[in-house]
């Protein structure tokens, strides 16, 4: 083989290393190849395995991580729309908090019992719907008693968890009956208006993790804007719990 045909076959296979080296290095850095140690592209390699088993698990629904958020339902339960929306939320695998008036609940015991059943979780909400700061001490703590008389009868557990009507709170109440009050975060103020789309808009707007929402499920545009909520902010990558998981978590 004389020198100059040599030579040419040399630069030829020299041209062919470089072509392998180039791609069996490349990393996506901008379409430039990775020039690193092989610890560093091995390091690269194992972060771009992460990636993609994290887009896996996003995409199959399994993610430990998913930022959390809470749906609750005030004014309830109401024989005509409580009942469909727990529907709803079977259907969804989605679990509320539904935060009940106690002459309702009184009315109303098979949906207090199903709210239960199908692993909601019950607050309350007075007897009557009542500014308790404008009550004495005593009336105010009648009305969370009574109601609390009449979800236990149903469920057998004493209620934990209570929304005051219209956001205020006697603090004095937090330390006397061992009742914590669970306000919120995210109020489209679904009981002024009908207009679904309105509602729903104002909770994806402005719903991030960590939130509160406030509903009503004694409303059937309500109940209908609260599913489309799950279902847009599910698909968004919220997990959904309940207040009891949000608060200690």
């Amino acid at each position: 083989m004389n020198g100059r045909k040599w030579l040419h076959e040399v630069k030829i296979l020299c041209g062919i290393f470089m072509v392998i080296s180039f791609f069996t290095g490349y990393a996506v850095f901008g379409g430039m190849p990775f020039q690193g140690t092989s610890a560093e592209k091995e390091g690269q390699r194992q972060k771009e395995k992460e990636t993609a088993g994290k887009a896996e698990a996003s995409e199959s629904g399994y993610d430990m991580e998913l930022p959390k958020i809470a749906i609750t339902f005030d004014d309830g339960p109401s024989a005509a729309c409580t009942g469909r929306l727990l529907d709803g939320l079977k259907e969804r695998k989605v679990k509320a908090t539904f935060f009940l008036i106690g002459e309702y609940a009184a009315e109303n015991k098979e949906l207090v019992k199903r709210i239960y059943d199908e692993g909601h979780v019950i607050g309350n909400h007075t007897y009557h719907h009542v500014d308790i700061t404008k009550l004495s001490d005593e009336e105010a703590a009648s009305e969370i008693n009574e109601t609390d008389r009449v979800i236990c009868e149903v469920t057998g557990e004493h209620v934990r968890y209570v929304r005051p009507p219209f956001g205020v709170w006697q603090k004095d109440l937090e330390l006397e009956m061992e009742v914590l009050p669970v306000m919120w975060s995210v109020d489209p103020l679904d009981w002024t208006t009908e207009n679904v789309d309105e509602i729903v808009n104002k909770v994806v707007t402005e719903a991030s993790e960590g939130d509160i929402i406030l509903l009503h499920d004694c409303y059937d545009s309500s109940v209908d804007a609260a599913l489309r909520i799950i279902d847009i902010l599910t698909k968004e990558g919220f997990e959904f719990v309940t207040v009891d998981e949000m608060i200690l978590d």
